[in-house]
């Protein structure tokens, strides 16, 4: 899969997205012991943090709510769901607007654990969307694919995440069906 990485923490928030992989049939955190080690591994989560069923449940709810943002900055309609998912997200996680040492302000979560996880995840878009970014981390528009990518294009336009991969098979099956004609059937 292309990578298209996108800058700076924004790139944590297309790594979690991609932790499930529908061109693969891959789920890197399948279960709350590989959510501990993803979010531990990106420095979200200490290492010996308890992660719950329920944290798991709810952090497949938050990446897939944020996979459906990014659907709809490719072009589709949002999904009316993922917006209160995300919502009480950053409520578990008590976001809240810090200043650090020299007056300036970021959104941060008070909440430790998967929450407080979560909510950083969720702290990284606001800034992203601040810094005019966000609304460039897409999700392809190929339905046996739904990576997470950034665009670069020019235009903004891009809705693939490989224009070779993903495109050309959006294409080839576009040909197909304008040039496949139904036999007629004979007696």
């Amino acid at each position: 899969m292309a990578s298209n990485p996108a800058p700076g923490e924004l790139e944590l928030v297309r790594a979690f997205i991609n932790t499930w992989d529908a061109d693969e049939g891959r789920e890197d955190v399948a279960g709350p012991a590989e959510l501990r080690a993803w979010l531990t591994e990106h420095d979200l989560l200490d290492a010996r943090a308890r992660v719950t069923a329920l944290d798991h449940r709810q952090a497949i709810a938050v990446r897939e709510s944020l996979r459906a943002v990014l659907l709809a900055h490719a072009g589709l309609d949002l999904d009316p769901s993922a917006p209160p998912v995300l919502d009480e997200a950053a409520r578990r996680a008590r976001l809240g607007v810090r200043f650090d040492a020299h007056g300036h302000v970021r959104m941060a979560p008070e909440a430790g654990g998967v929450a407080g996880a979560l909510g950083r995840l969720l702290a990284i878009v606001a800034a992203a969307q601040d810094e005019g970014t966000w609304a460039r981390l897409k999700a392809c528009l190929a339905d046996d694919c739904q990576w997470a990518f950034f665009d670069r294009s020019r235009n903004r336009s891009a809705v693939w995440c490989d224009m070779k991969v993903c495109g050309n098979r959006q294409k080839v099956r576009s040909y197909r069906e304008r040039h496949h004609r139904p036999h007629a059937l004979h007696d």
